[in-house]
């Protein structure tokens, strides 16, 4: 298995939340994992940044935040050239994923937990 650079954006301290799972499995897998959230703190061992990872190369963005606060986030992403955009469930959005695809960017409707659990990842 290869390892896949990836940014988490809408992180969160809360063990509850799947971004935070989603953190924990990513690092279980064996991958790097760089959190972006509102506010600082940390998903386990996981730092949580409130700065944008400017200039750096990730394999894949999982986006844990929804379509209404996606559009703040739209220039950056594409900006970052990742390879995917995973759309957790509730942050679909079509009309950014057309954006993605434009600009070379695969855009995928999926959950990153049932991806990394069924090898798909």
């Amino acid at each position: 298995m290869m390892m896949k650079r990836t940014l988490i954006i809408g992180a969160s301290p809360k063990s509850e939340r799947y971004s935070y799972i989603a953190a924990q499995m990513l690092t279980e897998y064996g991958h790097e994992v760089y959190a972006h959230g509102l506010r600082e703190g940390f998903m386990g061992e996981i730092p949580i940044s409130t700065e944008w990872p400017l200039g750096q190369n990730f394999d894949t963005i999982t986006l844990y935040v929804g379509p209404q606060n996606q559009p703040e986030y739209e220039e950056r992403i594409v900006a970052l050239r990742p390879k995917r955009v995973i759309f957790n469930p509730g942050t679909e959005n079509t009309v950014f994923a057309t954006k993605l695809k434009s600009a070379g960017i695969e855009a995928v409707e999926a959950c990153t937990l049932v991806m990394l659990r069924t090898n798909q990842y």
